[in-house]
């Protein structure tokens, strides 16, 4: 493969920084703004908008790199630690810098001390509870992991679908960590999923294995869901709660309105806006997916299993509030417009 010397501007999404070769854009992987960089090209077609790369020698280093804390995720490595060589300060830098180009460059959002609708658009990241005595490790309560040739657990590749052997997972919460994973030997092939629920000790994931229990406290109050073992929950430790009070806060008192729960998934937020809305109001949440058991006995919440845009198609009546919680490609457009169609006063929108 190709290696050039790169001078490395801005960070970018997905962990990647910019740099650019000849006027062409390339992204990347394992650097900070302002390094200079050898970087074996990794995606160069001549005809491409933009390549790809990854660091592999630092000539002038950033005063914020600092040495690797997953180095199995550097190059030619896994994914998921795009990070690890940035300082936990620096990383929320990184990913402030990112957000206000994603709202002014993409969003049409005019930053600079302006207010939209009573919310300051400043953005400012800061560290979930925990994160920083953590050092920003040990977060995960679900992995994905699958044994090599040898029966070796590892994760694929960046971008690729060699499966590399590990012998950590850093990422993970000590509850995993504890289970020994990488000291066996598995069916070569094999794929495990891990969890750690916030109740009951962690687990390997099996055909049988059938539902746990989540607690989410917060200063607005704590509830309990009953999730499936292999179905979707927030796999930050912290998340529920930090997401679950970030809601309550922005729908503001809904006591006795219309909520719509998009994208509901396991209830996270259903729970506690139909606490909110009281016995007057009345929440309808909404999702798709067969694996989201949303085991909800309350009189005012209606569960509907229906895809997002299918059900507001028939569903364009006024209502109060509308929260949703799209997949990582967002809600798109025919979503965005069926719940304008309802007029809400509010939308809480968790991305």
């Amino acid at each position: 493969m190709t290696e050039v010397e790169l001078e490395i501007t801005r960070p970018a999404h997905g962990g990647h920084c910019v740099a650019r070769l000849d006027g062409r854009v390339v992204f990347v992987r394992h650097t900070l703004p302002g390094e200079v960089v050898r970087v074996r090209l990794t995606d160069a077609e001549p005809d491409a908008r933009f390549w790809r790369g990854e660091a592999v020698e630092v000539l002038r280093a950033s005063p914020d790199r600092v040495p690797s804390a997953w180095p199995a995720a550097g190059p030619g490595g896994v994914g998921g630690g795009e990070l690890a060589h940035v300082a936990l300060h620096a990383q929320r830098v990184w990913k402030q810098t990112v957000l206000t180009e994603q709202l002014t460059r993409l969003g049409g959002v005019h930053l600079g001390g302006v207010h939209l609708g009573g919310l300051d658009l400043n953005v400012e990241v800061v560290p979930a509870p925990g994160e920083t005595e953590r050092g920003g490790l040990g977060y995960r309560t679900r992995i994905e992991l699958i044994a090599d040739q040898a029966g070796r657990l590892g994760m694929r590749q960046f971008r690729s679908h060699n499966v590399l052997p590990l012998t950590d997972m850093p990422l993970a919460v000590p509850a995993i960590d504890a289970l020994c994973l990488f000291d066996q030997t598995w069916s070569p092939g094999q794929r495990i999923k891990v969890v750690a629920p916030s109740s009951g000790p962690a687990f390997v994931v099996t055909p049988t294995s059938q539902m746990v229990t989540e607690q989410v406290h917060t200063s607005y109050g704590s509830w309990d869901y009953e999730v499936p073992a292999a179905g979707f929950w927030q796999v930050h430790v912290a998340a529920p709660a930090v997401l679950v009070s970030a809601v309550l806060d922005a729908v503001g008192d809904i006591t006795g309105r219309r909520v719509w729960d998009l994208y509901a998934g396991s209830g996270l937020f259903t729970l506690p806006l139909a606490d909110a809305v009281g016995r007057t109001g009345s929440v309808t949440a909404v999702e798709s997916a067969p694996t989201a058991e949303l085991a909800v006995q309350k009189p005012q919440v209606t569960r509907v299993r229906a895809r997002v845009e299918q059900w507001l198609r028939s569903n364009a009546s006024h209502v109060d509030v509308v929260v949703l919680d799209p997949p990582r490609s967002g809600a798109g457009a025919s979503v965005i417009n069926g719940i304008a169609a309802a007029n809400p006063n509010r939308i809480v929108y968790v991305a």
